[in-house]
């Protein structure tokens, strides 16, 4: 079979993807290993910059009584609770099950053809090769499949950089140990070295994580022993389940030519909040438009250069985000960032409009960094 545009992952930056080229009359597969629905573990917060990009993608706002949204949550930090802010812009947290199957059905819907259930055993920059020996082809390929791709791993050699990829645990809370409905939605700033650890209820059930970049926590496990402890949880409430996440580890060039790399593939996890959903989608997106653009002049091979073009101004963003990440979770640096959070309104509001979607970084940027050299100042007087 011929397409234009094979997308390979189905999730959130694939089928963002798929259904945006085949809305514009390209015929396109979506490839994935899993069947839908599936399951994926997963902090799973939807922002309203999520919400946003979704409607703006899909046409149709995200179904919000499959979440549970929060206008209220908690920071803490080594045991002692920094604030509680209420009234924040409202916070949704989803389950990936249903988020990704209705994803996946827009696109569909659309008329992406589906190749869902189906390993693949090789791909070239042109065809898609299936464990069950069937093969596709397509002039622009878009890997969509995840922090382990292995459309990076054909371009590049390796699906990501070992030494700044970011890594996570995580397990479900069964509401028969904790009932979610009661439970804060919390965040914990260095529950892990260069990270922090998470506690957002959801329908059924509460998902609790400690993330942080990989090289300087060899010892993730003890971190997230000592959080689920915290947490008043026994660790051996459910076994924990490790991904590798990048945080911010975003390549500036993803991809060649015709093919192009979107969501987590592409790194393209903001490097502070965590945050993966609406970057996958937009970035999905914006893939298929290059690539669609790249059909229309009949030179597919084009089709990096103007995702790249587009790609600019979230690159900017996480570019940004990398440096603020250091005043924020940098062991050295992070207890002026702490004093500064638990004093300035101003500073607290800003990060709860940029966890919201409501801001973006050089506003966030402008309210840290005007207020940082305040405690230095302080420091060298005391």
């Amino acid at each position: 079979m011929n397409f234009d545009i094979i997308v390979i992952g189905a999730g959130p930056a694939g089928s963002a993807a798929a259904t945006w080229a085949a809305r514009q009359g390209r015929q396109v597969a979506l490839v994935d290993k899993a069947a839908f629905p599936r399951n994926k573990l997963c902090g799973g917060l939807f922002t309203e910059r999520s919400r946003s990009y979704y409607t703006e993608i899909f046409g149709q706002d995200f179904d919000l009584s499959k979440v549970v949204t929060r206008s209220d949550i908690a920071f803490w930090y080594q045991s002692n609770e920094l604030a509680v802010l209420h009234n924040i812009p409202p916070l949704h947290l989803t389950m990936r099950l249903p988020l990704d199957y209705a994803m996946f059905q827009h696109a569909i819907t659309a008329g992406a053809a589906d190749y869902t259930d189906c390993p693949i055993a090789e791909i070239t920059d042109k065809t898609v090769t299936f464990r069950d020996g069937r093969t596709i082809s397509g002039a622009v390929l878009i890997g969509t499949d995840g922090v382990n791709s292995v459309v990076a791993r054909y371009l590049f050699g390796a699906p990501f950089n070992k030494r700044t990829i970011g890594f996570g645990l995580e397990i479900e809370v069964p509401e028969t140990i904790q009932k979610p409905e009661v439970q804060p939605l919390r965040i914990d700033f260095a529950a892990a070295t260069w990270g922090y650890g998470w506690s957002f209820p959801k329908h059924a059930s509460t998902t609790v994580g400690v993330g942080g970049l990989h090289q300087p926590n060899p010892h993730m496990k003890e971190h997230m022993t000592a959080y689920l402890e915290s947490l008043g949880l026994d660790p051996t409430v459910a076994r924990f389940k490790g991904h590798y996440l990048p945080f911010g580890d975003y390549r500036k060039v993803p991809g060649k030519a015709n093919v192009l790399l979107a969501g987590d593939a592409a790194g393209m996890v903001d490097p502070i909040t965590g945050e993966g959903i609406a970057y996958a989608m937009k970035s999905g997106q914006i893939a298929a438009q290059a690539a669609c653009d790249a059909l229309d002049r009949q030179a597919a091979e084009t089709a990096l250069f103007l995702y790249v073009s587009s790609l600019k101004p979230l690159h900017r963003n996480l570019q940004l985000a990398r440096h603020l990440r250091a005043i924020i979770f940098a062991p050295k640096l992070q207890k002026p960032f702490i004093n500064t959070f638990r004093r300035s309104g101003t500073v607290r509001m800003k990060y709860m409009q940029l966890l919201a979607g409501k801001i973006e970084y050089p506003e966030l940027a402008r309210g840290v960094l005007t207020r940082i050299p305040r405690y230095f100042v302080n420091a060298l007087r005391r």
